[in-house]
Order: structure tokens, then C-alpha cells, then sequence
């Protein structure tokens, strides 16, 4: 690893290298200066602000980092792309139903989310799902008239109550029947509050799709009514003289699907299904696809579990198509269309921010001349000199067995530590030397790849693996990370990420390029009194909600944006993070309690000599201050 750049580069070339023009495109890009914008269509043209000058701003404002940027453009941006082109599509294939999309709220519960989405979306009359009673109860109380609420999920007595209540303030709610019991619990509770309910089935779709989430669909999926199941809940209406209530079938193929025919042949199955109940009397009206739009995190499109094969139009009139045709053939009216896309409505709109604390390289040191390297390390020397004359994979295969053995030789007290030291030197120059030379080649072999990893650097950054990307963890999402500044200057380093847990767990080390996922990242090497910024892009699904108190680390400050134009900006709001305080509360710490334990054990050391009474108040003055700061390192 070296620090020496070539005489040119260009901020063209970055933007390829970190895929920015991929994954990025349109809300992300470059300026002159070598800064990372976030870009937003505005009245008067195309706004931006730089995300350096940006997290500088809200600095002077006293958010240290990490800051999680919500752009409120962009949310905007998605809702109104996503209703505009089923709007199209439908125009366009001569569809004679409507696009009804629903944003299911346990993507992005939090409050500033939902509430620009239900003022956005109320123009598109676009709604909520909810599958709980927290989630139903944040609905009723921000979402407009005439935008649809979907309930899914099991369902109480206080649940179902809610939800017909809700119909009473003029909501088109549909209670989606997820297992059997649930229907004889809602027609009992319609006959007593004397509201008829609009009853949807969710049915098992037995489509298997790719990608990470599999198991909504298929038999065994744990959602849903089987097609005896469903048949078994037409009879209940029938007999309860109530069929004229199912209005609604729902199907959810899974999320983030990668390709396009295994959502066109789920749709197709239930488009079938939807039909056939249409002829057994009931008159339905709607057919909620569910969710499974998903997002590009590499830009690449092709059928991988962190990209799509697909683009936009193509899903839209892909389902309007699909639905028209079976419908059409079973001579059976187009409904009314509802997705409930939650990733591809909110991933975009969220970045965070952070900044790195500190870098380990994997270096060699002050290498001896090759006359004073002593006679045990002579094994490692010599194949440093035979560099040229052997085959690599044989040469570092030799080398790692020497290592090992010098490494057992220290522990056997037959290497001094100065000698394991040098050792240790010996082998870095090695695979160091070694990479440079299969870097020259025209078609390097993999083991390049596997000897840059051992070479890149660790980056320590100022944020929480579990609290701010936890799914980088659980299930290996990767989320495009890159320098918001510098990328004028090509960067030399290649390194991974480690966050401030105390956890093997908490790093990155798989990323996205311009040439596809490599488990090191290009960055520049730090410079003395001057901050390197990082932002994580694409994250504004799931993780807030999902994140964990991994070393009592809690939220980061959050700060929502307007971009108005000119590299300007409006603060919407500005949301501070945990304080220490408030996360031991989390974990049912009195803090009353815990200062009055603080200043007991500090008058202890007065008593005892080991503090002045000064020393005491400002010690403990101290641990008040602590318990009121943030839980990130504050410069």
C-alpha cells in the first residue's frame, strides 16, 4: 500500500470508482469540488447541497456527529415517481382500474417519516398499512380521507374495534383476514358496533421468489390463507349473509425481489385467484400486490440479492399488464391496484453521517539490511528475495507456513519479541511486495485480492454498527458507503470500517464500487487537523427501528432537510440523539439513584485522603455532565 496518486484524476473517475453514477443517479452526484451533493427538482430547476458543507452547518448548530440526514425532497420525490408511473402505465396498456399505493408503516415508523408522507401522498391519495395497534393508531391520526388503510397482522378485539371506528371518520379501511379465527371475531365485533367492515383475504401465493426474503411465499409461508382456507371464509359470509364485505385479496411475494418473472408469475397466480372470487359472487374491487419493488443498492440491475433486474416502468407494467390480460380472459373487471412499496418509497431519503476517528495500518517497519536479518528469520527473508523466481501462490503458501512457525517458536520461548516483531515485518513486505508486482499484470490472479485484504487498512469510525446499520449485521446488507469530500484527489488507501463498539461485528468490510462488491474500500489517508467525513447512503428502510443498544450506544441526533435551491437549505426539525442518560434508562438504570451512588463513593474518597473537597464537587459535576452528553466521541 502506498500513498503516491498519478499525475490526473478527475472527479469522472470517482464517481465511477465508488459507483456514485449508479447507484446514485438522480438524486446524488458530485461538484467541482470534489464534494458529495444531494440534488433535488425544484420549482426553479435542479437544487443541491454539498453533505461536507451541509454536516458543517450543523455543526456551527452544535450536532456533533454522527447526524442522520432525512432529505425531504427525495421522500417527496419517490411517492410522487412511483404514482405517476403506474398512472402511465396504466393510461398507456388501456387498464380501466386505479393505482392506490400504501406505505407500510413498520419500513420507517418514525413520526417525521409518516407525517411527510401522509401530507405528500395525500395529493395521490396514497395510504398506510399497518400491522399492529401502535401502527394503527399513529394512522388514524395523520392519515387523510379517501387515502386507504390496509390492516394486516393478527388482530384483537381493540384492533378491529379501532379499525371500524375508523371507517366511521370516512377511511377506507380493509381488514385483511390472516387466519381463520380472526373473521369470526370481526363479524361479531361489526354486529355489535353496528358498522359493516370491508373485508380483504391475504392469500399464500405459491410462487417461490429470489432474494433474501423467501419465506412470504411459497406453502409454507406463515402469512396468509391457503385456497381451501379462503374458500372456508367465502362460506362464513355466505351464511352470515356478508359476502358483499370482501372487497379485497392481498398477496406479499417477499421484499427487495431481484427479478422480474418471479414477480410477474406471483402476480399472474393471484390475478387467477382474484378472478375466481369474483365469480363465486363476492364484489371485490381491489388487489393489494404487496410489496417486493426493490432497490438498487449496487446500480448494477441484474438479478442479485442487493440489486434488481428491473427499473420502475418495467415493474408497473409488468402488474398492470399481467392483472388486465388474466382479468380480461376471465372476463372479470380490472380493480383497483395496490402495492405496498416500502423500501423503494424510503431507502433513498436517508444518509448517515459520520467521521473517522482514527486509521491502523498493516505495514512493515524499518526492514534490517539482509546481512543482520538473524538466522531464525532467514525463511522469510529469502523468499522476499526470491520473489521473481517463484510462483506466487507457492511463495506466499510457504510464507504463511514460516510465520506460523516463528509464531509457535515465540511461544515456546525460542523467539524473543524483538525477533517476532521483525518477523512479523518480514511477512508484511512480502505480501506488500508481492502485491505491487501482480498489480502489473494484465490479468491478475485472485490471490491479488486476497493479499490486498491483508494489507487494508482499519478506518475507525465515530457511529454503531447495530444502532444505525444493523442490517449490515444480521443479514449482510450492504449499503453504498463513500468519502463525501476529497474526491478530487484519488484516494490511496484501501480499508475497511470499524464502528466504536467492543465487537469483531462491528466493522463493514463489504462494499460497493464501480466494478462491483470488493471487501475493501479506496480512501484517502487522514491529514493532520482536518476531519474526513464518510456518509452511508440508501438506509432509510428498517434500520432506525431495527437498531440495538450495542454498548449503550442509542440514537444518533437526527436532522430533517428541504433543499430550496442555490446550495441552500431549510432545517425542518432537528432531533437530538441519546443522551448517556437516557439510554440507561432504556436499561432501567435510576439515574437519581445512580448520581447519589456517585457522590457516596466520592465523599468515601474524601473521607479517606484520595480526593480534596474541591477535587470531589468537580469530579462529580463530571459524572452529571457524562450522563448528559452524547454517546458518540465528541471532538
Amino acid at each position: 500500500m502506498t500513498d503516491s496518486a498519478p499525475e490526473s484524476w478527475s472527479i469522472t473517475q470517482a464517481a465511477e470508482l465508488y459507483g456514485l453514477d449508479r447507484w446514485g443517479t438522480p438524486f446524488f452526484g458530485l461538484n467541482r469540488s470534489g464534494e458529495v451533493v444531494v440534488q433535488a427538482d425544484l420549482p426553479e430547476g435542479t437544487g443541491a447541497v454539498s453533505l461536507k458543507e451541509l454536516a458543517t452547518g450543523l455543526r456551527q448548530r452544535g450536532h456533533d456527529l454522527p447526524v442522520l440526514l432525512r432529505i425531504e425532497n427525495l421522500l417527496d420525490s419517490r411517492i410522487r415517481l412511483l404514482n405517476t408511473t403506474f398512472e402511465k402505465a396504466i393510461r398507456e396498456l388501456g387498464y380501466c382500474g386505479q393505482y392506490r399505493g400504501v406505505f407500510p408503516i413498520k419500513v420507517n415508523q418514525q413520526a417525521q417519516v409518516i407525517e411527510e408522507i401522509c401530507r405528500f401522498g395525500q395529493a395521490f391519495h396514497h395510504g398506510l398499512e399497518a400491522g399492529s395497534k401502535a401502527e394503527l393508531l399513529l394512522a388514524l391520526a395523520h392519515l387523510p380521507e379517501d387515502s386507504l388503510l390496509i390492516l394486516n397482522g393478527t388482530k384483537d378485539r381493540d384492533y378491529i374495534d379501532l379499525g371500524l371506528w375508523g371507517q366511521q371518520l370516512g377511511l377506507p379501511v380493509f381488514f385483511v383476514i390472516e387466519s381463520p379465527n380472526e373473521l369470526d371475531l370481526l363479524l361479531e365485533r361489526s354486529r355489535t358496533l353496528e358498522i359493516e367492515p370491508q373485508i380483504g383475504v391475504r392469500m399464500k401465493v405459491s410462487a417461490r421468489v429470489g432474494g433474501l426474503w423467501t419465506e412470504t411465499s411459497g406453502d409454507r409461508s406463515s402469512f396468509g390463507l391457503s385456497i381451501q382456507q379462503i374458500l372456508g371464509v367465502v362460506e362464513t359470509l355466505t351464511q352470515a349473509n356478508r359476502l358483499h364485505c370482501l372487497t379485497l385479496l392481498h398477496c406479499h411475494l417477499g421484499s427487495q425481489i431481484p427479478h422480474l418473472n418471479d414477480i410477474e408469475a406471483g402476480v399472474r397466480e393471484a390475478s387467477r385467484v382474484y378472478a375466481d372470487l369474483a365469480r363465486l359472487g363476492a364484489p371485490m374491487g381491489y388487489l393489494d400486490l404487496g410489496g417486493g419493488l426493490a432497490v438498487d443498492y449496487t446500480g448494477f440491475r441484474h438479478n442479485h440479492v442487493h440489486s434488481r433486474d428491473y427499473d420502475l416502468p418495467d415493474y408497473c407494467r409488468t402488474l398492470v399488464r399481467t392483472v388486465g390480460q388474466t382479468l380480461d380472459d376471465a372476463a372479470v373487471e380490472h380493480p383497483h391496484l395496490i402495492t405496498e412499496s416500502g423500501r423503494a418509497t424510503v431507502a433513498h431519503t436517508s444518509v448517515l453521517i459520520f467521521d473517522i476517528l482514527d486509521v491502523m495500518h498493516f505495514e512493515p517497519g524499518n526492514l534490517p539490511c539482509p546481512e543482520e536479518v538473524p538466522p531464525s528469520l532467514h525463511c522469510l527473508a529469502e523468499r522476499i528475495a526470491r520473489i521473481d523466481e517463484e510462483a506466487p501462490e507457492d511463495l506466499i503458501r510457504e510464507a504463511f507456513i514460516c510465520r506460523d512457525q516463528l509464531r509457535q517458536q515465540h511461544l515456546q520461548g525460542q523467539l524473543s519479541l524483538a525477533e517476532r516483531g521483525q518477523a512479523e515485518d518480514l511477512f508484511l513486505a512480502l505480501i506488500q511486495r508481492l502485491t505491487q508486482k501482480l498489480e502489473g499484470l494484465t490479468d491478475p490472479p485472485k490471490l491479488l485480492h486476497d493479499l490486498k485484504q491483508r494489507l487494508s487498512d482499519i478506518y475507525y469510525g465515530n457511529f454503531s454498527v447495530f444502532q444505525s446499520l444493523p442490517d449490515t449485521w444480521a443479514i449482510d446488507q450492504i449499503f453504498p458507503v463513500m468519502p463525501l469530500h476529497r474526491l478530487d484527489e484519488q484516494p490511496t488507501r484501501e480499508g475497511i470500517l470499524a464502528d466504536l463498539t467492543c465487537d469483531c461485528d462491528g466493522k463493514l468490510d463489504l462494499f460497493i464500487t464501480g466494478k462491483g462488491e470488493r471487501a475493501s474500500l479506496p480512501l484517502h489517508p487522514l491529514k493532520t487537523g482536518e476531519d474526513y467525513l464518510l456518509g452511508v447512503f440508501l438506509m432509510g428502510a428498517y434500520q432506525e427501528t431495527l437498531g440495538d443498544l450495542h454498548n449503550l450506544f442509542g440514537d444518533t441526533h437526527v436532522v430533517n432537510i428541504r433543499i430550496t435551491g442555490d446550495g441552500e437549505f431549510d432545517l425542518l426539525q432537528e432531533v437530538e440523539g441519546d443522551s448517556v442518560g437516557e439510554v440507561l434508562q432504556s436499561v432501567e438504570y435510576d439515574l437519581k439513584q445512580l448520581n447519589n451512588t456517585f457522590r457516596s463513593r466520592a465523599e468515601a474518597a474524601v473521607r479517606k485522603g484520595q480526593l480534596s473537597p474541591s477535587q470531589r464537587q468537580t469530579l462529580v459535576q463530571a459524572y452529571q455532565n457524562g450522563l448528559q452528553g452524547y454517546t458518540y466521541f465528541k471532538r
